[in-house]
């Protein structure tokens, strides 16, 4: 088993509490609202929990219209701690991965302030390692949603404090 690993760091100009309520409360609809313009609609299958199912769709302007979809594994307020798996069979993801857990972690950087953690965790289905610039856009992709939300916030400091 060749498992490959990103980590990323990024730091957010948006409360460790103001980000983590938009992007990881499990409220699709402050969510959706804050990455407007990014995703166009996210469905919960499940009660928010470990197991629920989260489907996201891309705006075209973005990719495509593409879809994601992802399954809960854990979830910790306190800590801000979040992780998850992309469901890849019967998606197009099948042909390249067989997995793909990340995990993120919401820690303070002073008044206002954010970093956020990421780590992505992969196994592809031919067992080989993803080129350097292939990890680089797994690592953007999912840090894309974080960027679009803290435009948002900072745009819109008040809208959901």
């Amino acid at each position: 088993m060749v498992v490959g690993k990103v980590t990323l760091e990024y730091p957010v100009a948006v409360s460790v509490e103001l980000l983590w309520k938009v992007a990881f409360s499990g409220d699709v609809s402050i969510f959706t609202k804050a990455s407007v313009g990014m995703i166009d609609a996210v469905e919960v299958d499940g009660d928010g929990g470990p197991g629920s199912v989260t489907t996201m769709k891309l705006n075209p302007a973005v990719g495509n219209g593409k879809v994601f979809k992802t399954r809960l594994l854990s979830h910790d307020d306190a800590a801000r701690v979040v992780k998850s798996e992309m469901v890849v069979e019967g998606s197009e993801l099948a042909v390249q991965f067989e997995s793909q857990v990340s995990e993120v972690k919401v820690v303070p950087a002073g008044e206002g302030a954010s970093v956020v953690h990421m780590t992505v965790e992969y196994e592809r289905v031919d067992r080989t390692l993803l080129p350097p610039e292939e990890e680089a856009k797994i690592g953007q992709g999912y840090l894309g949603l974080i960027k679009k939300v803290e435009e948002y916030l900072v745009a819109h400091p008040t809208e959901f404090a």
